[in-house]
């Protein structure tokens, strides 16, 4: 089974309350992309979004130009049938993130828990120049070291902040760091850092 088909799988054999990362409200994130003051029509993108509830929050403070991205498209189908018609606010894109070709250019990049399922070199490296070409502030989560080391059956890259910085500082400049535990709908924690970051290269 290769990527696409195992998210597949996932998202059209397990409800939102049967996964780990289901959150009724993003607290963690929704701050942080506040931090950024950014305008309402502001270009955002929630790489791995998945059938996250980010965008519902996002779309009901008034921000008009949002992304989501999953390489499953049962997953956005599932966001997008449960937003009805305020679906239409929104773009949504089915791309694996190692083959997404951005065509614009985001005020702001959201991943939480796509870049720690990177796990080559290569993979990692073209994430971190893809984002540091097509995004001027990012927030960033992963499982942190003392963290899982696997995710719905699949590796991990295990981060705390110095590794998160020696991957992403000689284009980023980080701004604030939260490691936090996430409870999950059956009961467990996941230990998490978030990082947000502003490019050091001005739009």
């Amino acid at each position: 089974m290769n990527r696409k088909e195992h998210w597949e799988n996932i998202y059209t054999t397990k409800q939102p309350h049967e996964v780990s990362w289901t959150q009724e409200v993003p607290q963690t994130s929704l701050d942080l992309i506040r931090t950024f003051n950014l305008s309402k029509n502001a270009s955002i993108i929630d790489v791995g979004g998945g059938d996250s509830k980010l965008v519902d929050h996002l779309i009901n403070e008034g921000y008009t130009n949002l992304t989501v991205l999953d390489i499953s498209a049962a997953a956005l189908e599932r966001s997008q049938n449960r937003l009805g018609e305020k679906a239409g606010l929104v773009t949504w894109i089915v791309a694996d993130i190692n083959e997404f070709e951005p065509q614009t250019k985001y005020d702001l990049w959201h991943d939480r828990a796509v870049f720690h399922f990177l796990t080559d070199k290569k993979e990692i490296q073209n994430y971190v120049e893809m984002v540091s070409a097509h995004t001027q502030n990012m927030v960033v989560a992963t499982f942190s070291v003392n963290g899982p080391l696997k995710c719905s059956g699949l590796e991990i890259t295990q981060y705390d902040q110095k590794k998160m910085e020696a991957n992403f500082g000689r284009y980023f400049e980080s701004i604030q760091t939260i490691e936090l535990d996430h409870s999950t709908p059956f009961g467990t924690t996941q230990n998490f850092i978030f990082m947000s970051w502003t490019n050091r290269i001005p739009a």
